[in-house]
């Protein structure tokens, strides 16, 4: 029965290539052909372990901590009158190529099995560069029921600066997918306010993870950030007026090191217990320290999907944990807190995958536990792993002729469900793609 089930799945890998050569996103025989090093099959993580101990659960508190109503006020009189995503899209000065047109070696990075149906690279002025690198998404199918903001479909992809020291920037890039034939796209800098809104300073982080729902957005911070998590609000967008490499008021306005637009951050969150301080490894006894972030839509209310990492061969265990959404109109966006502005997880778990760096969770059903499906980067070569674990034990697709489950991206792309089209999109190298989770669950299943 088992070598059947190889078999029946081999076939449906065949013709779903086959399709997506006739769509112009047929793999290269590189990416399809598994080396003898990719073969090796990934340890199988097991069942998730519930964390259900009082101790285990506090250390995920995160308190909120607004920046002041009169900071942002300041800001927005110097840098003139903020605008919305809209008027961001507009100004799109890029174009995203569609996948007939990106180069074999970009190509090579994309999913084995299950197979992207759509999948794009960047400008080449960007997609050239291997100082910024592409880490997580997030859509307006996130944000909204419809998956609209406002007339438009939108997909923000977060970029991070590497420098040699750990300290880099972070930009936003705002896509227009109205018309899947043509994405065209701009950037935004993430940004801090100092000194009382009299100034700015670059985000200094990964931005591993992004959550666009309601108005807001969320980020994942490190390097030398100690929150847990940034909040951006996508109807304070500011215009930058000086074309420089400098960050923040410069002589003459203000610079966002050369992009016409920045956003300055609202609010952040923090261990209710102390820093965002990020040791060497994932520790359970550690405070939360988000590496990945999505929208679990299929809860009730919608909740905010975090996971810290733990290493390779590490010798400890991931974590994942959720937050609600508040229910308050007035708190478009934020997490439900208590009267002291802290936020409780209301789930968490312990996984023995490693180096997670893409975490969706998802209810196929009304009465059904989540699902949850975790990427893992490759060791070697191009391609990672994706597992879809719950408390009942694991699964990952299976590829090539030795059966490997290194059958996804590069694994080092978070992942973003939107609803309203039933697609995934993630990341890989300097690939953005998607694909029907009913595609993943039934190669998962």
């Amino acid at each position: 029965m088992k070598q059947r089930g190889r078999h029946r799945r081999r076939r449906r890998g065949r013709a779903l290539r086959a399709v997506l050569a006739g769509a112009g996103l047929a793999l290269t025989a590189a990416a399809t052909m598994i080396s003898t090093s990719q073969a090796t099959v990934a340890d199988d993580p097991g069942a998730l372990k519930p964390l259900t101990s009082s101790a285990e659960l506090d250390r995920l508190r995160l308190t909120e901590q607004p920046v002041p109503q009169r900071s942002l006020d300041r800001l927005a009189a110097a840098m003139g009158r903020p605008v919305g995503v809209g008027t961001v899209l507009s100004g799109a000065d890029r174009s995203l190529r569609d996948a007939d047109e990106c180069s074999a070696h970009e190509k090579k990075a994309l999913p084995v099995e299950p197979a992207a149906t759509r999948a794009y690279c960047w400008d080449p002025a960007d997609s050239a560069t291997r100082r910024w690198r592409p880490e997580s998404v997030t859509t307006s199918g996130d944000a909204e029921d419809n998956g609209r903001w406002g007339a438009h479909r939108v997909i923000l992809s977060g970029w991070t600066h590497d420098t040699d020291d750990g300290r880099g920037l972070a930009r936003v890039a705002f896509v227009n997918a109205d018309d899947p034939g043509h994405l065209t796209y701009t950037w935004a800098l993430l940004a801090v306010p100092v000194d009382g809104g009299r100034d700015f300073r670059g985000l200094v982080s990964r931005v591993s993870g992004m959550v666009w729902y309601r108005d807001k957005l969320l980020v994942t911070t490190s390097g030398g950030e100690r929150d847990a998590l940034y909040v951006y609000d996508l109807r304070r967008i500011h215009r930058a007026t000086v074309d420089g490499q400098e960050v923040g008021r410069v002589p003459g306005g203000w610079s966002a090191h050369g992009y016409r637009w920045v956003l300055p951050a609202v609010a952040s969150y923090r261990p209710a217990d102390g820093n965002c301080v990020r040791a060497a490894g994932a520790d359970l006894s550690a405070l939360p320290c988000p590496d990945g972030l999505s929208l679990d839509r299929s809860s009730a209310p919608a909740s905010l999907i975090a996971s810290q990492a733990a290493p390779t061969d590490g010798g400890r265990h991931t974590r994942l944990w959720r937050y609600s959404f508040s229910r308050d109109p007035l708190r478009s966006g934020l997490l439900a807190t208590d009267s002291g502005g802290t936020a409780a997880s209301d789930e968490a778990y312990g996984t023995k995958a490693e180096d997670v760096r893409g975490v969706l969770s998802h209810r196929p059903g009304p009465s059904t536990e989540p699902d949850w499906y975790l990427g893992r980067p490759a060791d070697e070569g191009t391609h990672g792993t994706l597992w879809r674990q719950d408390e009942r034990g694991a699964k990952a697709a299976e590829c090539g002729s030795e059966d490997t489950h290194r059958c996804w991206g590069d694994g080092t792309g978070s992942l973003s469900y939107w609803q309203e089209t039933g697609d995934v999109w993630s990341l890989s190298g300097r690939m953005l793609f998607a694909l029907p989770l009913s595609a993943i669950e039934r190669e998962l299943r």
